[in-house]
């Protein structure tokens, strides 16, 4: 373990790594150190998230804890508490607005953008998710099956069924973003994706829509008539 950040690379750090790759590939104990900032003279700020993860065994038990609890580790004051309080109660604050997605029937594609627009903007890597439907069109559940660059050759039918099959899904919608920002879909995409459609018609699980998100923005693929 390092002495300090200022010891590890630069884009190995974790306020860099947040914003050059995305929140994907940062860990949980390098997301606290983001928050607490500071360490100590004898101990980094990275060894300080830890200790915290490992006296509390995770960061959902570590988020229902009190000020006075998580100031037991050496190094955290006032200060320190009270920004981890804040960033806990934020995380249950969006958790309860926007558990309603589940709840509610997709009617159209901005429903699911309006969900996932602010997990996807800042991711640096290109994912590709199922998102799993209900016979009212409700969210069952969404699993992210293909992590990199995306074109035909690398999602395939299978991997995408597979995720729908096993979750009883009645119809599924495809989501993807580009770390670009162009939400414009490539013929790579839109040709997957009739593939994809083909299949969800052998196996009576339609393909609703294939969504591209990049930064704020959109396309849906059924809005442009590509499926």
């Amino acid at each position: 373990m390092n002495d300090t950040v200022r010891d590890i690379p630069l884009d190995e750090r974790p306020r860099e790594k947040l914003l050059l790759r995305g929140a994907h590939h940062v860990s949980d104990a390098e997301l606290l150190a983001i928050l607490l900032r500071t360490g100590t003279k004898g101990k980094s700020v990275i060894k300080m998230a830890l200790e915290l993860i490992t006296e509390h065994g995770n960061l959902a038990s570590l988020a229902t804890k009190s000020s006075a609890s998580i100031r037991k580790i050496s190094g955290i004051g006032k200060d320190k508490a009270a920004t981890l309080l804040a960033a806990f109660e934020i995380t249950r604050r969006v958790q309860q607005q926007s558990r309603n997605i589940f709840d509610k029937a997709i009617t159209s594609p901005d429903d699911v953008a309006e969900y996932f627009i602010p997990r996807l903007r800042d991711e640096m890597k290109e994912l590709f998710l199922v998102i799993c439907l209900s016979s009212a069109n409700k969210i069952i559940k969404y699993e992210i099956i293909s992590e990199g660059s995306l074109d035909s050759t690398v999602v395939h039918p299978r991997e995408v069924f597979k995720v729908a099959i096993e979750n009883n899904a009645k119809s599924i919608i495809l989501m993807h973003n580009h770390p670009s920002g162009n939400i414009t879909p490539s013929q790579e995409d839109i040709a997957m994706t009739k593939k994809l459609a083909e299949a969800g018609k052998v196996l009576d699980i339609p393909v609703f829509d294939h969504i591209v998100i990049g930064g704020n923005n959109y396309t849906s693929f059924a809005e442009k008539k590509y499926i």
